[in-house]
């Protein structure tokens, strides 16, 4: 069995490829976490092997949520294909699909509801920016790449964790953004930028789109950038009924991500079940055997 030493420079090495991979700085930090998580488990020897490995996924699965487990394993499972120890590595956990509960999904008449309400506020710019991530299902990291020139083309290249992908913008949308270009005195590059010409960036549009709750009466829990993103992902599953299409204009590397877009409410489940109609029904609408049921 393949064993190796794990050094602080190993470490110091997979950081600088993480970096030239450009990865974002969110991305950076927690890969970094997990892989010092393991190599502080490994004790004073520092020698990690496949047995090593399965201790320490063992050791997660005591301590934290499924989720959490398989997101520390594919940290590792890229520290250690990195150093050529891809038979080190090991399966993540498997899950059972879950429900959403719908809690913090933001439905579509809510998003308008939005709109209109940066519309009132004369927020010309948000209620853009807002329409873009939506009818796009664009990251709001990627926001950049949509410039004008873009706009014109009706299509943005992105480049984002070192994979590009080409974002289609919609004649509607296309429209709108010309529009807003035009009113803003936008002519070339960047179309979401600052007073001071910088791109906008995650807080900008978070405390914007925050302020637009009360009065457009949308939970506050339900109202921040990624959800607009959440909110495409699910029309356009609905729609099309291609889980690999979707990933694919979502930028995903695995289709497993997606499926956390497509995962059904406990609602709409128990809908679609009631529409296979299994449950006999008696004359009267109601299911065979419901009297007696009750008196149980």
């Amino acid at each position: 069995m393949k064993q190796r030493t794990i050094t602080i420079s190993d470490l110091d090495r997979y950081r600088d490829y993480l970096i030239e991979e450009e990865r974002s700085g969110a991305t950076l930090r927690k890969y970094m976490h997990d892989v010092r998580a393991f190599y502080e488990f490994l004790g004073e020897t520092k020698k990690a092997d496949k047995e090593s490995v399965l201790d320490f996924k063992a050791y997660l699965e005591q301590r934290y949520a499924v989720n959490s487990v398989n997101s520390m394993l594919i940290a590792v499972n890229g520290f250690l294909s990195f150093l050529e120890m891809q038979e080190c590595r090991v399966k993540t956990l498997k899950m059972q699909r879950r429900f959403c509960t719908g809690e913090r999904e933001l439905t579509k008449a809510e998003y308008f509801r939005l709109i209109e309400t940066a519309e009132k506020k004369q927020n010309q710019r948000l209620c853009a920016i807002m329409q873009t991530i939506c009818a796009t299902g664009i990251r709001i990291s990627e926001l950049s790449f949509v410039t004008v020139e873009a706009v014109k083309s009706g299509r943005a290249q992105v480049s984002c964790k070192g994979k590009k992908r080409a974002v289609i913008i919609s004649k509607e949308l296309q429209r709108l953004l010309l529009r807003y270009c035009a009113e803003a005195g936008i002519r070339s590059g960047c179309v979401f930028v600052t007073k001071t010409g910088k791109p906008v960036d995650r807080s900008n549009i978070w405390t914007e789109m925050k302020k637009l709750c009360s009065q457009a009466e949308v939970e506050p829990e339900k109202v921040f950038p990624h959800n607009l993103r959440h909110l495409f992902a699910v029309t356009f599953y609905r729609l099309k009924k291609d889980i690999a299409g979707l990933a694919d204009v979502l930028g995903h590397s695995s289709i497993e991500t997606t499926r956390i877009y497509t995962a059904t409410s406990g609602d709409e489940h128990r809908s679609a079940l009631s529409q296979m109609g299994l449950v006999r029904q008696g004359e009267d609408g109601w299911p065979q055997y419901a009297d007696q049921a009750s008196a149980l």
